[in-house]
């Protein structure tokens, strides 16, 4: 440990994908680190903001960990003794199944100073890039986000109790499990809902696959949809000005066929 060296880590949400979503205050932050440990999905445009700070690549993406959740937490706490002023850096918002309070958790144990610099979550700003209004008068009145894959990598419980409700739901990492999710759907008389999955959203290389339940799994395989993605269950999709017109003309095919 070296003496004289104010200890802090600060936790930053790094927002979407677009590098202009991030907050300014988590520009501000970028400037002072001395140390900078960053996901796989955060913008590596970001990294240009501490041009002197040293990095440390210490994503998980599915099947490719290069740290474990326990490695990272080791590393940020002997960084912050080592070099002082670390900065966290994490994809969207890092209490929105960012594991950030486990972190923070951690880190508070040796007695670091932390502080938390809320992100622009994908759950929202990625179906508001599409038009999509997660809540809206008289179509939704509530939003259901849930993890598509849960730490003993199942799919969540909650997603049978969303199926069931009106609400709008907004699936992250959900990808591995859409059969399942469409599945459920199903079971639940939902065929017809709307849906769009959105890959890399906010980013120039984002991809949208739209349809319903019924249609989606074949968009999706047209389409080669990937991870990440993130899956947007309901009326609200149609709603959107940017994606109107498609269920429109689905609407006018399934009337012109159905007078045959």
């Amino acid at each position: 440990m070296k003496a004289n060296i104010k200890h802090k880590v600060t936790l930053i949400g790094a927002g979407p994908g677009d590098p202009d979503l991030i907050t300014v205050k988590g520009v501000k932050a970028l400037k002072k680190a001395n140390v900078i440990l960053y996901d796989a999905l955060i913008n590596r445009e970001l990294l240009t903001y501490a041009p002197t700070a040293k990095l440390i690549f210490v994503g998980k993406r599915k099947g490719s960990h290069s740290y474990t959740q326990d490695e990272i937490n080791e590393l940020i706490v002997k960084s912050a003794f080592e070099y002082g002023n670390v900065v966290r850096l994490k994809g969207g918002d890092p209490f929105v199944f960012g594991r950030g309070s486990e972190e923070i958790d951690y880190i508070e144990s040796f007695n670091v100073e932390t502080e938390v610099i809320s992100g622009i979550s994908s759950s929202m700003a990625v179906p508001a890039s599409q038009g999509i209004s997660l809540t809206k008068r008289g179509v939704s009145e509530s939003f259901w986000v849930i993890t598509g894959t849960t730490s003993e990598r199942k799919l969540s419980n909650d997603v049978y109790l969303a199926a069931q409700s009106t609400a709008t739901i907004v699936i992250l990492m959900g990808m591995s499990k859409l059969s399942e999710i469409i599945a459920i759907f199903k079971k639940f008389n939902k065929t017809e809902v709307p849906i769009a999955i959105i890959q890399n959203g906010t980013t120039e290389n984002e991809k949208i696959g739209l349809g319903t339940i019924n249609t989606i799994e074949e968009v999706v395989e047209q389409q080669q949809l990937s991870s990440p993605a993130i899956i947007v269950i309901g009326e609200v999709v149609k709603e959107s000005v940017k994606l109107r017109s498609f269920y429109e003309n689905v609407a006018i095919q399934n009337s012109e066929v159905n007078q045959y």
